[in-house]
């Protein structure tokens, strides 16, 4: 399947198993079929099974094999479904939704799509560089008594870094001092950069110090003052992202607890880099045949 695909023609190509079975060992076996115990590429086909037979190690082995889908009862064609449903859904889509739409029950379509997310995580991106935007919001909680501190103590700190023009990286963070703010610029921006744009929060031009960035480097619009654009100094690029990231956790997840944040803003971000890919539910399939399984018994411990 070539190029961008649509719900209409995802029913079509992959309306049942043996169709997207083919389909992932196109995708995982594009050189030929390799055992995934012992990577040998002598493989027979055995009749009437979905199963191959490895002639080096006579290990019996299907495409499902070592992948998330290999512990799932549930038909390939739904997980299908519910990778498209997810890639496709701008603010996402709750667990409640995914059990509607496949009809299965919530538990099943929770684990679902928390499987789908830990594939989606990025590990090892390229640093931002050229234009860097930086800002941190609270999500959750509720606030008990009054004023910006007690509102903000209830809640979870997310740091946000976007280049650009670029690529998007939201962090669960434990707080907006210099030295956490200071781990995330290091960790995932270029000491080549040009420029880190930022409010005037207290924190980041120590930050800038301890992440090895020169202060020339920092610009900063002053938020206090009501200043939100001045010439090519502006957040508003990673201010847009917190907005459609908390309209996400509002209208679609309702609710997302802090145990989980960093699943979800793994989902935001990995939708968000990839919204110009026309390849996005095949290149998606990809990182779910190449994810380490995610067992429940993990996801639910405390």
């Amino acid at each position: 399947m070539a190029g961008s695909v649509n719900l209409c023609t995802l029913i079509e190509q992959f309306g049942d198993e043996g169709k997207c079975r083919e389909y992932l060992e196109a995708l995982r076996w594009h050189g030929g079929v390799k055992c995934p115990r012992c990577s040998h590429d002598k493989a027979s086909k055995i009749a009437n099974r979905e199963q191959y037979y490895c002639v080096a190690c006579h290990y019996n082995f299907s495409v499902t094999a070592g992948t998330i889908f290999n512990d799932s009862h549930l038909p390939l064609m739904k997980w299908f479904l519910a990778t498209y449903l997810l890639c496709e859904s701008r603010k996402g889509m709750s667990a409640n939704q995914i059990k509607r739409t496949l009809g299965i029950s919530y538990k099943t379509a929770w684990y679902l799509c928390h499987r789908v997310r830990a594939a989606m995580k990025e590990v090892n991106p390229e640093p931002l560089d050229g234009i860097v935007e930086m800002d941190e919001t609270f999500v959750g909680g509720k606030k008990h008594g009054h004023g910006v501190y007690e509102a903000r103590k209830a809640k979870e700190v997310v740091v946000g870094i976007k280049q650009r023009g670029g690529e998007l990286r939201f962090f669960h963070a434990a707080d907006v001092k210099a030295g956490t703010l200071a781990k995330y610029i290091k960790e995932n921006v270029s000491d080549d950069v040009q420029v880190i744009m930022t409010d005037d929060f207290v924190s980041y031009p120590f930050a800038m110090d301890r992440a090895g960035h020169s202060r020339s480097k920092h610009k900063t619009i002053n938020h206090s003052s009501g200043v939100y654009v001045d010439g090519d100094i502006t957040t508003n690029g990673i201010e847009s992202a917190f907005s459609l990231l908390k309209r996400g956790i509002i209208g679609t997840w309702h609710k997302v607890s802090a145990k989980h944040l960093a699943a979800y803003l793994d989902e935001m971000t990995f939708r968000f880099n990839n919204r110009n890919n026309p390849y996005l539910f095949r290149d998606t399939l990809l990182k779910l045949l190449e994810a380490p399984v995610l067992e429940y018994r993990k996801l639910t411990a405390a």
